[in-house]
């Protein structure tokens, strides 16, 4: 009988990190993760390789950036031929299952994992299911009422507890020699910020506004001035704004609520006591504040992510780590745990020895990028303290974290910030990134895209994984 551990690794969609009971939210209910951390460990500075669906969630998976996958934005498809998270699990002898959400695009389905045992909901064809940029619109149609997002995770959820259910039956049986392998992925809280009205009134009235209030007038970065006018969010009500915070706090509770019924489907068949349990999500939600919604910048509620790794008897309980780390960390940490080969060209390092007090040589860094097909070209450092933007062709931007958590007050043109900001744009540059090979690529990705989406409406390619999702289901009340 073998002693290698199970892995049960839940991945969400756009959950800000700091939406939770145990990262010290008041309000929010999540029971079920913060029993999570309390048995394992909460890793406060974690961040994303990209602030957007799937660029973050192909890094996740490979340990490489987006522009050493060519994979920067919603329509661009990750190359079959990188090696995985699931291909190294499988190499290792594991059979990776994935239930649920994770966002690939193209005919590969699986990447790696060796069976799929529900699908997505979006199209497979890249550009086909862009998300829409009139964020004011998305704010005002908040509120309590359906999601069909919310249906596909319970599906999704009662999918998960079946396969373990009937995993542990084999088990019990003498058939099931081997640990399992389950990634199990969620859309909540993904908007639309759309909760059911029985959870959304245990918000509405209770959640607070956002702590950086910005109005447009007072913007003084280029950027900034342009995402929120390109996304429409000039100033929005303020009727709006709390309707959405309300309903996606509520989205997260119900998040919890699913990953709780997993948890206790582990515990019920006795499979808790040898698994590995890792908790993250592809990246943050900004949910108003500076007045922004969503992703797609590399402010702290958007690029950092809500990140717990418990397993019992091998790393410590109840600890908060503060550590930087990236999410490609976290599957370089899930495969030493497993045994499985290192992925090559991957940028994840083991945290375990650091996690458990072995290693005072954790590097405090992590990188992060983005880009998109109007030009805006960025790329992100944080380093101990430090986070650096550079934005390509515009000014760049510094934060002393510890002294500005709210990243206020930009010190990139301070003198006594000079030689932080030399080290820092260093770091931007130092593995390959080209910001004008980046631009060329992005045009040349959009005319390949242009064509197979046309192909598509003319031929549209079978999907053996897809979950059929009804517009009727997301409304509001």
């Amino acid at each position: 009988m073998t002693t290698r551990p199970n892995l049960l690794f839940i991945y969400s969609d756009q959950h800000n990190p700091y939406v939770m009971g145990c990262a010290g939210d008041p309000v929010v209910a999540t029971p079920n993760l913060d029993s999570l951390a309390a048995k394992g460990v909460l890793a406060t500075d974690v961040y994303t390789p990209s602030p957007v669906c799937v660029p973050a969630r192909m890094s996740m998976l490979s340990g490489r950036y987006p522009h050493e996958i060519d994979t920067w934005t919603n329509s661009h498809i990750m190359d079959s031929a990188v090696p995985t998270l699931a291909h190294s699990m499988g190499a290792a002898g594991y059979n990776p299952v994935l239930a649920g959400r994770m966002h690939f695009l193209g005919p590969d389905q699986l990447h790696g994992y060796s069976d799929r045992i529900i699908g997505d909901h979006s199209s497979l064809v890249p550009g086909t299911g862009d998300a829409s940029f009139n964020f004011l619109e998305d704010i005002h149609e908040s509120g309590p009422g359906g999601s069909g997002y919310q249906v596909i995770d319970e599906d999704t959820t009662a999918v998960a507890v079946e396969w373990l259910n009937r995993f542990a039956v084999r088990k019990r049986a003498g058939d099931e020699e081997e640990p399992f392998n389950l990634t199990v992925g969620y859309i909540l809280p993904h908007s639309p910020y759309i909760a059911r009205r029985e959870d959304y009134e245990r918000y509405a009235g209770r959640v607070k506004p956002p702590t950086v209030r910005l109005p447009f007038s007072d913007l003084d970065h280029p950027f900034d001035k342009w995402w929120r006018d390109h996304v429409n969010l000039v100033d929005p009500p303020e009727e709006d704004v709390m309707k959405a915070r309300a309903a996606y706090w509520a989205l997260v509770e119900r998040l919890d609520t699913n990953i709780g019924l997993i948890l206790e489907a582990l515990r019920a068949n006795g499979l808790d006591e040898n698994t590995i349990i890792v908790y993250s999500t592809d990246h943050g939600d900004m949910v108003g504040e500076r007045e922004l919604w969503m992703k797609r910048c590399f402010y702290e509620p958007s690029v950092k992510v809500p990140a717990i790794i418990s397993w019992p008897g091998v790393i410590p309980q109840g600890m908060q780590c503060d550590r930087v780390m990236s999410v490609a960390d976290l599957n370089a940490t899930i495969l030493s745990a497993l045994g499985a080969p290192e992925l090559p060209g991957s940028h994840g390092r083991n945290a375990i020895p650091m996690l458990r007090g072995e290693d005072d040589n954790w590097d405090d860094v992590a990188i992060s990028e983005y880009a998109i097909q109007e030009g805006s070209i960025q790329r992100m450092v944080r380093k101990n303290k430090w986070k650096f933007i550079y934005h390509h062709g515009e000014p760049a931007q510094l934060f002393d974290l510890s002294a500005d958590p709210n990243e206020l007050n930009d010190r990139s043109q301070d003198s006594d910030c000079a030689e932080v900001v030399s080290e820092l744009s260093a770091l931007v540059f130092a593995d390959g990134w080209d910001p004008d090979h980046v631009q060329q690529r992005l045009k040349e990705k959009k005319r390949d895209t242009d064509l197979i989406r046309k192909w598509a409406e003319n031929c549209p390619p079978e999907d053996q994984y897809r979950w059929d999702m009804d517009p009727s289901w997301t409304y509001v009340e």
